[in-house]
C-alpha cells in the first residue's frame, strides 16, 4: 500500500480530491480543462510543493495537511526517459500537460508516478478523479499543518 500526502486550505478539504482546481487552472501535468489531482510521496515534499506557491508564511495557518492511500497495482510509472530536457523548467513546457492530459483521457491507471520537479528523486502522484477505481483510494481526514518557523 502506498500513502500519498496533498496540502490544501482547511476551507477546501472535503474538496481535496475531486480534482476541480487543477481543472480550473491547469497545471505542471495537465491544461485547464482535464481533472487531476496532485499528491505527494511525502508530507515533507508536500509542503515543498506548496511553499514554493506561498507569499507569505502567515498564510500556513489556513492549510491542513490529509493523507491518501491506494494500492501499487493501481500506479502507473511514467518513463522518465519520455521526459524533455527542459522537464524541471518554469513556466513548465507544455508538453508535460499534454502527456498528463493523454495519461488521464487513457485511464491506463488511476495513479501516475511522476518526478517531482523540486526534488527529482522524490514522486508526485497524479490521480485521475474520474478513474473507475477512484474510490478504492481511502483518504484521511484533514489534520492542522504545521511547520516550525525558527528564528535564528
Amino acid at each position: 500500500m502506498i500513502t500519498a500526502w496533498r496540502i490544501v486550505k482547511a476551507a477546501h478539504a472535503k474538496n481535496a480530491f475531486d480534482g476541480e482546481s487543477a481543472r480550473l487552472t491547469g497545471g505542471r501535468w495537465n491544461s485547464p480543462g482535464i481533472p487531476m489531482v496532485y499528491t505527494a510521496d511525502s508530507a515533507a515534499l508536500a509542503a515543498l510543493e506548496m511553499l514554493v506557491h506561498l507569499q507569505r508564511g502567515a498564510q500556513l495557518l489556513s492549510y491542513v495537511v490529509m493523507s491518501c492511500a491506494f494500492d501499487e497495482s493501481l500506479v502507473l510509472r511514467l518513463d522518465r526517459e519520455r521526459l524533455p530536457a527542459n522537464w524541471r523548467s518554469y513556466p513548465a513546457p507544455a508538453a508535460l500537460q499534454m502527456l498528463g492530459d493523454a495519461w488521464q483521457k487513457s485511464g491506463a491507471s488511476l495513479v501516475l508516478d511522476v518526478p517531482s520537479a523540486i526534488i527529482v528523486t522524490a514522486s508526485t502522484f497524479l490521480i485521475n478523479p474520474r478513474h473507475q477505481s477512484f474510490p478504492r483510494i481511502s483518504i484521511g481526514g484533514p489534520e492542522p499543518f504545521e511547520l516550525d518557523w525558527r528564528r535564528q
